[in-house]
């Protein structure tokens, strides 16, 4: 229920804006900020890492095992891609990965993080660095020695992360993926 919440679209409708209606139509923060600007994207973003890290530090608290964290981690994910509120709609799930991550297992995150960070950095592009961490998790968290059960979720997260990713991958191969401080064009819903 946690990972369900669409925080990207509550902000919206606080800041006066649907996320669904301009851009890529995603509610995630990259959508927000294009929407909203900085605030909400912020917003969107700290809601978003925190309805990935509070069901597992939930699931923490209660001694679950490792196999039963990694199910509280994948659903928290899951919700967050497919919401029960937006009939089975959502992001595309990179800001509740950093939040189970988190939660789980904080060393490799910072692998990523970093992988992130750099792609960002030299492409300004937020997709490319999306999708490059993604490809980087499950072996940073191989290489952490994380529990089997953690390693099986990293791929299915990845996986998952890289399929909701695709437009962004077609347009990144077609060259006209937007960059961060890009002129604006007109955007339309893809």
């Amino acid at each position: 229920m946690i990972g369900s919440i669409p925080v990207g679209l509550l902000v919206g409708r606080v800041q006066g804006f649907d996320p669904r209606a301009v851009g890529s139509g995603n509610i995630g923060m990259t959508n927000v900020a294009r929407a909203g600007g900085k605030g909400p994207a912020a917003m969107t973003f700290a809601g978003d890492v925190l309805k990935g890290l509070l069901p597992v530090l939930i699931g923490r608290f209660a001694g679950l095992s490792h196999a039963a964290l990694t199910l509280v981690a994948f659903a928290a994910f899951a919700g967050s891609i497919a919401s029960i509120f937006l009939s089975f709609e959502g992001g595309r799930g990179v800001s509740a990965a950093l939040g189970i991550w988190l939660g789980l297992a904080p060393l490799p995150i910072l692998f990523v993080l970093a992988i992130f960070v750099a792609f960002v950095a030299t492409t300004r592009i937020v997709s490319l660095a999306s999708i490059s961490a993604a490809i980087a998790l499950p072996p940073a968290v191989a290489a952490a020695h994380c529990p089997r059960s953690y390693i099986l979720l990293a791929i299915v997260v990845s996986a998952l992360v890289l399929l909701r990713h695709r437009e962004n991958i077609q347009r990144l191969i077609d060259g006209s993926e937007p960059k961060i401080g890009a002129p604006k064009t007109p955007a339309t819903k893809a």
